[in-house]
């Protein structure tokens, strides 16, 4: 797969902006573009230092096409391992296409994308894991995913695989070693030493995998349902979370006839609330549609908030035994789901309503009540808060690493099983050439996220989810 041939792509955004970059990569990068740069001092690219900015105009025939700063980086010390030069153009894209058309004929051709990545990995500048961070690094969009993408890409997670794998593969020579004096029955690996790192390879593993259902949620936001009988509040419960006008409020029951959904960042993770349709018996058709969608959202959620009319229910026995009941079906249906009941309207109620209010829910067990108002704002913070203990943070704030990557969680998952059947086979007196088998087959998928072991497909796959330019 390694190409060495001249590649140039937009490196930032297309369309207007002050400034666009575009980016050449190559063995023939510096060469193909001093020909075109011009400066004051007839500056010769060629015979600058690496890491070195130079003003100039880049030109084409005598014709000037723009003023730029062109960066230079010379291999192996760039991103990709390459000669590789940064043009710093103003952002019009007349002068963009310019620019690039201007190096498409004179010896590069248009990158693939993530090809810059891509040649960064075969290159060795980068693992696998770590190019894959770069995309999620792009894609981040609130500070814990930022962090846990930073984190991947600076090496973390693969430098963990990385030495779990070098002394794994110690072990594995020594085993094969002992093959080839099967008859002197030499044992070259210490077999307690090796039981000792298997345990530690296990421990370990069983911690990445574990991590994968915060890293999951981290990275892809938290889903939260909002659930409740018509006309209780919900849209403006979602309009104050998001401080925006996003759901139509009325008075009338049934309003909210389709799912609606929006993302905001509480304490750096994101949160993706779902406004569902109010759950009643009815024989309006679309409504009974939007109904069945807030069931199917619920399943979906990670944590559900339960909201109640606390107007409708405060002197209302039946009305409260009613809403236990409700509760009661939600958290048999979905017991492994946090569940936040919330008494919404209270600015109306008198301080006596709310205490007899807060009696008559407390009775309710393995739920978090919280009482606020919608409309006036009163109690969403404290709702944010709740919100954000649902989430286990604590690795996040300790830098620990956490996986993210459902390709790299499912190699874990298979490298665990290898692991598992080696020390079943250690345990029971397998012998040795049988071991290395299960050995081997661990390497392997240690091998799998740091692109030790890599087919052209899986690259192909990886890298086309980039962007061009990167």
């Amino acid at each position: 797969m390694v190409n060495t041939d001249n590649i140039i792509a937009l490196a930032t955004a297309s369309g207007v902006g002050a400034i666009a970059v575009i980016r050449i990569s190559g063995k023939n990068a510096i060469n193909i573009v001093a020909p075109f740069f011009k400066s004051a001092k007839n500056k010769d690219l060629k015979k600058q230092k690496s890491h070195t900015l130079h003003l100039g105009h880049i030109i084409d025939h005598n014709r000037v096409i723009d003023e730029v700063l062109v960066s230079v980086f010379k291999g192996p010390n760039s991103y990709t391992g390459e000669n590789t030069i940064e043009i710093s153009c103003h952002g019009s894209p007349y002068i963009q296409q310019e620019i690039i058309q201007l190096f498409l004929r004179n010896g590069c051709r248009m990158a693939n994308a993530g090809e810059f990545t891509l040649r960064a990995f075969l290159n060795g500048k980068i693992d696998l894991s770590q190019a894959e961070a770069v995309a999620d690094l792009i894609a981040s969009d609130n500070e814990a995913s930022h962090k846990l993408a930073v984190q991947q890409m600076r090496g973390g997670f693969s430098n963990e695989i990385k030495k779990l794998r070098e002394e794994l593969l110690n072990f594995a020579s020594l085993i094969e070693l002992e093959l080839d004096f099967a008859e002197e029955e030499v044992e070259f690996a210490d077999r307690q030493q090796f039981k000792d790192l298997l345990n530690r390879i296990e421990m370990v593993l069983k911690r990445l995998i574990d991590s994968f259902a915060v890293g999951n949620v981290i990275k892809n936001g938290i889903p939260v349902a909002i659930v409740g009988e018509p006309n209780v509040g919900k849209s403006t419960l979602l309009n104050a979370l998001l401080n925006e006008e996003r759901a139509i409020v009325s008075d009338i029951a049934g309003t909210t006839r389709d799912t609606i959904e929006d993302e905001i960042s509480i304490g750096g993770i994101g949160f993706r609330f779902i406004d569902t349709a109010g759950i009643r018996e009815t024989k309006d058709v679309v409504e009974s549609i939007g109904i069945k969608k807030t069931f199917e959202k619920i399943d979906l959620a990670q944590v559900i908030i339960f909201l109640l009319d606390a107007t409708e229910i405060q002197n209302s026995e039946f009305r409260i035994q009613n809403l236990k009941n409700e509760i009661e079906k939600i958290k048999n249906k979905y017991p492994q789901k946090p569940l936040i009941i919330v008494a919404n309207k209270v600015d109306i109620l008198t301080e006596e309503s709310i205490k007899k209010l807060n009696v008559a829910l407390s009775g309710i067990k393995g739920v978090v009540l919280q009482l606020l108002s919608a409309k006036t704002g009163q109690g969403v913070d404290e709702l944010q808060k709740n919100l954000l203990n649902f989430v286990n943070t604590g690795a996040l704030r300790n830098n620990e690493t956490i996986v993210t990557n459902t390709r790299h969680y499912d190699a874990l998952l298979k490298a665990l099983e290898e692991i598992e059947k080696v020390k079943n086979g250690l345990n029971s007196g397998l012998s040795g050439d049988l071991l290395a088998i299960d050995i081997r087959q661990a390497l392997y998928h240690f091998g799998e996220i740091t692109g030790q072991v890599s087919s052209d497909d899986l690259l192909g796959n990886i890298f086309a989810n980039f962007c061009i330019g990167k």
